[in-house]
């Protein structure tokens, strides 16, 4: 026997709750706040997701997802240093952008200390790259530079929800390219 259909787009639903974990974190977010910005009632929050530990499951892999395809796009740049200019400057935009909360869920979120090291492993894997292709020199720690580059996007981050502009986010990220190692041939360039 089939049971009653649901009243609400899961996905919208899903989406919602992103927004709200990430305007509010997980330990401020009540299931009341989650079902008014989702628009459900506390048994179909319950009966689709489950508690809120799972609804934030969900959701925050949904948006780690999403975050992991706009920084696979990036480092798939033919230089490390194109890959990482284009991934701090997508950051700026997306930390900035008026259309969603300010600031990065992944980036501030305590919880998601596993998918900022993912994150990182990413970084260290394209700068390792980077190194082993000649454009950054032998002597770059490819974790030391993937650490720094995730302090710089945690920072950007909190520029953004502090309310920071495009144009200031856009600069720290500036500054980091800048000071990104370069070899002695892009030193004379």
């Amino acid at each position: 026997m089939a049971g009653r259909p649901r009243s609400f787009d899961r996905d919208t639903a899903l989406a919602a709750a992103i927004e709200q974990f990430w305007r509010t974190g997980y330990e401020e977010t009540t299931i009341a706040m989650l079902t008014r910005a989702m628009g459900v009632t506390p048994p179909s929050l319950y009966a689709a997701f489950g508690d809120k530990d799972r609804l934030f499951e969900e959701a925050s892999t949904l948006y780690f997802r999403r975050t992991c395809e706009a920084v696979d796009r990036a480092v798939a740049r033919p230089t490390v240093h194109e890959a990482i200019a284009a991934m701090l400057d997508d950051t700026a935009r997306a930390h900035t952008d008026a259309t969603t909360p300010l600031g990065c869920l992944m980036l501030t979120e305590p919880r998601l200390a596993a998918q900022r090291e993912v994150l990182h492993g990413r970084l260290s894997d394209r700068i390792s790259r980077g190194v082993r292709e000649g454009d950054l020199p032998d002597t770059v720690q490819p974790d030391t530079l993937a650490s720094f580059l995730v302090a710089v996007m945690r920072g950007m981050s909190g520029c953004a929800k502090d309310g920071g502009s495009t144009e200031e986010v856009l600069a720290i990220a500036g500054a980091a390219v800048a000071a990104l190692p370069q070899t002695p041939h892009q030193a004379q360039v």
